[in-house]
């Protein structure tokens, strides 16, 4: 059975999102399903050096408290490769000679339509010019080297919860040939 959609409003919107509720019949029958919309697709960087170490950056999430993560965030409409590489800069301080786009993903596509992009940067270096300022605007406590087996240690033990870091070090992993 594929999902209709009989009527469909706005209960919510801020420059970053907008909330819906539809009413919809689908393979359970009628109801309202709430669907959340990101105005722009968001960025994930899987930032590998020459020794074989990830970077990770530690916040503290308002709806999660502290996270582990590869640098991320919103395209605020640009390229999303331009995101990408504006984000790494911004959340360590680092930029990439090389990227390379590893796929596409959606987040929480049970009920929000959320596209994100992945990129592997490697041939990194320190930017001379960088300040700190963005890291703690973006809230970053640390940012982190860590190994790549230490980081699927990481994922598997716990520590690392955040889906879409997960997702993308799995997406980098098998474009390394990690996993193959």
């Amino acid at each position: 059975m594929r999902w209709v959609t009989h009527e469909s409003s706005t209960v919510y919107e801020n420059p970053w999102i907008s909330v819906r509720e539809d009413r919809v019949t689908g393979p359970g029958g009628d109801g309202i399903y709430g669907v959340v919309t990101m105005r722009n697709p968001a960025v994930f960087v899987v930032a590998v050096d020459e020794q074989d170490r990830v970077c990770l950056v530690t916040l503290e999430r308002y709806t999660t408290g502290i996270s582990i993560e590869v640098p991320a965030g919103g395209s605020d409409g640009e390229d999303p490769l331009v995101a990408a590489q504006r984000e790494l800069a911004e959340e360590t301080g680092f930029e990439a000679a090389d990227w390379t786009p590893v796929g596409t993903m959606n987040a929480l596509n049970g009920i929000a339509a959320a596209p994100e992009h992945v990129f592997l940067a490697r041939e990194l270096r320190p930017i001379t010019h960088a300040d700190g300022h963005a890291q703690d605007e973006e809230g970053i406590d640390v940012v982190a080297w860590v190994p790549f087996a230490e980081v699927l240690a990481m994922i598997a033990g716990g520590r690392i919860t955040d889906g879409e870091t997960v997702a993308a070090i799995a997406m980098a992993g098998i474009r390394l040939g990690r996993f193959l």
